[in-house]
């Protein structure tokens, strides 16, 4: 199932044709390791070679008797190739071939979700540098807190895409691993030398020890890299969709011309591709879940694992790479107001220089209790009763006793909350 935002370069991995190709160049490889310990002729390998080729039609159509894909594939091969088919397939099991093709798929997807992750990476990291200085409000649970800047927020998601980036190079490394070793594992019908010496020519490393499949450790390995990105991505458009409020409006997706919001509103302009990809997230979160269940299989095999892989596998790289490359779109688009950055700041008159005037009372000797409680008190006046700050603390006894005036005053610029920032943008490297 290709779902319709695919993308062309990630959707050719998991058309029908491509795996048969696959499916078809193992059967060929494993036939000229046979030739290679002498047990089919090397004339019949080449003549095998020249004839080999499927029809996919035909194969639907053996499917729907037989019940049974591999076996469609190989019974259409074998009219194509004639009596030299029955050197194909030799001591092997299904899982053989299917194994080792979902390791080149899933090889090649990673292949491609990390170029569209390097991608990401140089414009955070170009935007980082840029925003450096653009002042902003943080906020921890929705409520003013102190400042930031904007460069550290894109900072912040370059350093986590660059993790996320380390796990894909992982994942793609776990999920590299063929198996050419038979019904059960064992080489019964084979020779190990056949499968070292296929999965060297399709660059794979072959299992250390299998069953009849490769084992779905690694393949929840590599969903659960794909999930955890996805949230990161869920996270950012989260964090876009809130700034991009009317009453907040310091970030917003970018609006092309002729673009509409909705069909009812001229006015809107929505976050709609943010929304987008925090749904999407939400599938390739629960297709981990089929991951885990994968994991647990009965002896050596059954095919409980099969058909939903057929779903989750191709849906959650073609998801992912949808979603950064949507996501990066964003990124290069963003609109940003540092205008409303601004005025954003300004909306708690100066509370969020709390924390500095309370450790500034400690520092000059007043219990950390008492500080907190002479600070808090008149927090909370400028709430109540939306006057300045400042002019709170200046007229407050118990802080005067404390702290002049001029100290006051130098405890109130904002400048002090960003001296280092410089620093942490330099971390990024």
């Amino acid at each position: 199932m290709i779902p319709r935002y695919t993308l062309p370069e990630m959707e050719n991995i998991w058309k029908e044709e491509e795996k048969l190709k696959i499916w078809l160049q193992i059967e060929l490889l494993v036939c000229e390791a046979w030739s290679k310990l002498g047990k089919i002729p090397g004339e019949v390998v080449e003549k095998i070679k020249k004839k080999a080729s499927f029809n996919i039609d035909d194969i639907k159509r053996i499917e729907n008797e037989v019940k049974h894909d591999v076996i469609a594939f190989l019974t259409d091969l074998s009219h194509k190739v004639g009596p030299s088919s029955r050197y194909i397939h030799l001591g092997l099991t299904s899982s053989d071939i299917l194994d080792t093709t979902t390791a080149i798929q899933l090889k090649r997807a990673s292949e491609i979700i990390i170029k569209d992750l390097e991608k990401l990476l140089q414009i955070l990291k170009k935007k980082a540098i840029e925003y450096k200085d653009t002042l902003m409000m943080g906020r921890t649970h929705g409520v003013h807190a102190e400042p930031i800047t904007l460069g550290l927020k894109f900072a912040l998601w370059y350093e986590e895409v660059k993790r996320s980036l380390a796990r894909i190079r992982m994942a793609k490394e776990e999920i590299s691993y063929g198996k050419i070793s038979g019904a059960v594992g064992t080489y019964a019908h084979l020779n190990p030398e056949i499968e070292r010496w296929v999965c060297e020519k399709l660059g794979l490393k072959p299992c250390p020890v299998s069953n009849q499949i490769v084992q779905r450790d690694r393949h929840c390995f590599y969903l659960s890299t794909l999930a955890i990105l996805a949230s990161s991505l869920d996270k950012f458009c989260t964090e876009i969709r809130a700034l991009q409020r009317t009453e907040i409006l310091e970030l917003e997706e970018g609006f092309s011309r002729g673009q509409k919001g909705s069909s009812a509103m001229p006015h809107k302009k929505n976050p709609i591709t943010c929304e987008r990809i925090c749904g999407l997230a939400r599938m390739v979160r629960a297709n981990l879940v089929a991951a885990l269940e994968n994991i647990n299989l009965w002896g050596e095999r059954d095919i409980s694992h099969s058909s939903c892989e057929r779903v989750i596998l191709p849906d959650s790289t073609i998801l992912i790479d949808y979603m950064l490359t949507k996501f990066t779109e964003i990124i290069q688009n963003l609109r940003v107001y540092p205008e409303n950055m601004k005025r954003n700041l300004k909306l708690s008159r100066g509370l969020f220089f709390s924390q500095r005037i309370m450790l500034k009372l400690v520092e000059k000797g007043a219990t950390r209790e008492d500080a907190y409680i002479w600070v808090q008190r008149n927090a909370m006046r400028c709430w109540e009763e939306k006057v300045d700050f400042k002019n709170l603390i200046k007229t407050d006894p118990d802080i005067k006793n404390y702290l002049t005036q001029r100290e006051i005053d130098d405890l109130f610029d904002i400048k002090y909350y960003t001296r280092y920032v410089d620093e942490i943008i330099q971390r990024i490297g």
